[in-house]
Formats: structure tokens, sequence, C-alpha cells
């Protein structure tokens, strides 16, 4: 079983040597590199009102970045940062049924549905910024969403209440995008929700299957893959094992090691934007959440010296290949699967 490919190996050689942007600085402790992460992409991509900028794709703001902001400022307890974040949010892409609208541009909202996971996302920042902050209004603003979420963007299965990708996604059959399953986001949502969308998403990965971008949910709980792109293992499924390897169950962390093994024989590590359900690449082009996902599969499997390869690996691709995405996913891997600042329940 790989480490790092010959190919991604000589890459991170040649940029080492060149002093390219995204240097590990190997003598840093891990807390401190996550600190670094985060700050790097705080720095780039977050602008002095909150707004999150995809400078790379057209300069527009979803609400995901606003959300993956939340979490990177309150994981290195910046309030300014946060504050703005969220003023910015609330102004900006808040609904009437108090969900985000997802994608804003040039002053206004380009399309008001929401976005389950970038609505847990923030659900999750503002939860932690009430603990660590101390400021109440942060926690009633994370009720009134995780209400939102549970009112709008979930169903009832057979299993119980399960979480859709949207308010659009609940007509049958239901949509879901299986990274949208975030144990720690879940964890502040009032009841069981996700009960059924979990136990469909671990059976989907129990036997070492990619998870799919999207699928839909079946009469009896189940989930069947989406065809075409979007049953690929790509930008969206990659976070799924960087989530559940992180999660306080057990259960989770078990379901990632069960990717390991896949997950190690794709091309590059894993590292292409997009594969297809037999791991076959279906894209020339990189990223650094690929090895992110990689480094959860490998280090819930208990590889860590892999498990650092594939993070110092992200890194350096994220460093000399800059996106907002990459930078994001560098950022919230080193916080979710290194530390303990994103987490909402206690250590196991």
């Amino acid at each position: 079983m790989r480490l790092v490919t010959a190919a991604v190996a000589v890459v991170i050689a040649a940029l080492l040597a060149a002093g390219s942007g995204g240097t590990l600085g190997d003598s840093l402790p891990l807390d401190a590199r996550a600190v670094r992460d985060a700050r790097t992409f705080l720095d780039a991509y977050e602008r002095r009102d909150g707004r999150v900028v995809r400078t790379d794709q057209g300069g527009d703001t979803v609400s995901e970045g606003q959300g993956y902001a939340l979490l990177a400022a309150v994981a290195i307890g910046d309030r300014g940062r946060f504050a703005s974040a969220w003023r910015w949010s609330a102004a900006h892409l808040a609904r009437a049924d108090g969900l985000l609208s997802w994608h804003w541009k040039d002053g206004r909202v380009l399309d008001p549905e929401s976005a389950t996971d970038a609505d847990l996302a923030v659900a999750w920042a503002l939860t932690l910024a009430d603990r660590r902050f101390g400021i109440p209004a942060y926690g009633a603003a994370a009720a009134r969403l995780g209400a939102a979420i549970v009112a709008g963007e979930s169903t009832n299965r057979p299993h119980g209440p399960v979480l859709v990708a949207g308010p659009w996604a609940r007509a049958a059959p239901p949509v879901v995008n299986p990274s949208y399953l975030a144990p720690q986001a879940a964890a502040v949502l009032p009841g069981p929700v996700v009960a059924a969308d979990r136990v469909a998403i671990l059976g989907l990965v129990a036997s070492g299957r990619l998870p799919s971008d999207w699928a839909n949910l079946d009469a009896d709980g189940g989930l069947v893959r989406a065809s075409g792109d979007r049953g690929r293992f790509g930008l969206d499924a990659q976070r799924l094992p960087v989530l559940l390897a992180a999660s306080c169950d057990a259960r989770d962390v078990a379901a990632a090691a069960r990717l390991w093994p896949a997950v190690a024989r794709l091309d590059d590590d894993g590292a292409a934007l997009a594969y297809e359900a037999d791991g076959t690449r279906a894209s020339p082009y990189t990223s650094p959440l690929g090895l992110v996902a990689a480094a959860a599969t490998a280090g819930a499997a208990g590889d860590k010296s892999a498990a650092r390869a594939l993070l110092d690996a992200a890194d350096q691709l994220a460093g000399t290949r800059p996106t907002y995405y990459g930078a994001a996913w560098a950022a919230l891997g080193r916080l979710l699967l290194t530390t303990r600042r994103l987490a909402t329940c206690p250590v196991l």
C-alpha cells in the first residue's frame, strides 16, 4: 500500500527546492500548522467586510464559503473575522425561512435556494462561537438556523428523519448529497435528524466502496447512487471521509477507515478532481481536498505516517496552485484531523 506516489513525491521535492508557497515548516507542531493554514485561507479569501470571495471563480460568494470562514475563524479564536463573516452573511444571505441563500454576486443574490451543507457549517460555527467567545447571541442564532434546517431541509423516511440537499430536494425521490453528513455539525441540530441519512451512508461505505457526490433515497431509506457525473467520487464526496474521520463516534471513524484500501489505490493518491465509482480517474486536474480525504482514511485506519504525508502533500498543492476550495479544505482538513478546535462533542 502506497504512502504517496512517486509523482506526488517528486512534485513536493521540487516545490521545497524552489521555495514555493505552502512549504510546511516541519518544526511546527501539528496544531500550529492547522492555525497557519486557517489564517492562510482567511487572509486570501475573506474581505474586510466579511464576504468570502471565490477569486478563482469569477469573484462570487457562496454560503458554503461563509461557513468555511466562520469555522476557520472560530477555530483560531479570531473574534473580529468571525463577527464580520457572520454580519455579512446575515445581512446579505438570510432568507425569510431562516436559511441562507447559497449564491451571491455583484451586489445581489443570484440564486435564493439554500444549501444544507452551508447551513450546517454556519450553525456549527455559531454554536462553537457561543461557547468560546461567550456571546449568547451566536448560540441563539445557531438554534434558529438549526430549527430552520430541520424544518426546511429534511424529510422523514422509515428509519427516521434525514437531511436532504435543500428544500428543493424533498420531493420524491429525495435527493441526498452524502458529504452533507457532518457528524460534528449534526450534533448541534435539535432532535435525531440525519438518523436515516447516517444509516444509509454508513451502509454505503461499509463495503469500502467510494461514495458518490449525489444519490437518491429509495422508499426503504437506502441510497441509490446517481448516474453519470453525479455518481462520481468528486469534490463533494471527497469531503465525506474527512467529516467521518473527525467524528466523535467510533462507528463513523471505522467507516472512514474502510475506505482507505480503495482510496490508497487511486491514481495520484486521490488528488484528482473526480474518480468513477470503480476508481478510474475521471479528471486530469487535481485538488488538495482529494489528498486530505486520503489522509483522513489513512489516519482512521491507523496509518499515521501516510496521513501525515498526505496532509503535507495537500498543503504543498494548495500553496503552488491556490484556489478558494483547495485552501479551504487544506485548512479545514488540518483543523478536523489534527486538532480538537472544531469539536462539538467530548473526546472519546
